[in-house]
């Protein structure tokens, strides 16, 4: 094979990936304040948790649905002054992009396009319970993927 046919190769390849976000939506939301009013009396720092995970869906060839989960819990001694779960969902087409390469970008890209919409939702709903902002720290889904083939890989050994 001549280099220019390598090349020409190499190009219709890169052109045929192709990654398209189709929509954005809150799938699931839910705020519970056990204490009531109490909680707004509270002046100690609560403790705030948060939970992550994701699950990915095909819906057909090319197209999936990537739900974000995150929970949130604020909580002080033991009592829980507020927990907030959002899923936040996406439809994602993706062609030409398959195997390891399809599920780094399902379990990190599209989580990544979530995270800010989930992020937003958060806030509104602490903000309409008249709860303080809540200011969740950037999250690297590429370090937490690879940390979870890493465990993976070390289970199976």
């Amino acid at each position: 094979m001549t280099e220019e046919k390598q090349i020409e190769q190499k190009v219709k390849s890169e052109v045929e990936q192709q990654f398209f976000i189709q929509r954005i939506y809150t799938k699931d939301l839910s705020l519970e304040n056990p204490m009531g009013p109490e909680a707004f009396t509270i002046s100690d720092q609560p403790t705030i948790n948060q939970d992550l995970a994701s699950e990915i869906n095909k819906i057909n060839d090319d197209l999936y649905e990537t739900v974000l989960k995150l929970t949130i819990t604020a909580s002080l001694k033991d009592k829980t002054i507020f927990l907030i779960e959002v899923h936040q969902a996406g439809l994602f087409e993706v062609k030409g992009i398959e195997g390891q390469n399809l599920a780094r970008v399902l379990n990190t890209v599209c989580p990544q396009v979530l995270f800010p919409y989930a992020r937003e939702t958060i806030d509104s709903a602490l903000s309409k319970a008249t709860f303080p902002p809540l200011m969740l720290p950037p999250i690297n889904f590429d370090a937490l993927y690879s940390q979870a083939l890493e465990d993976q890989k070390n289970k199976t050994h």
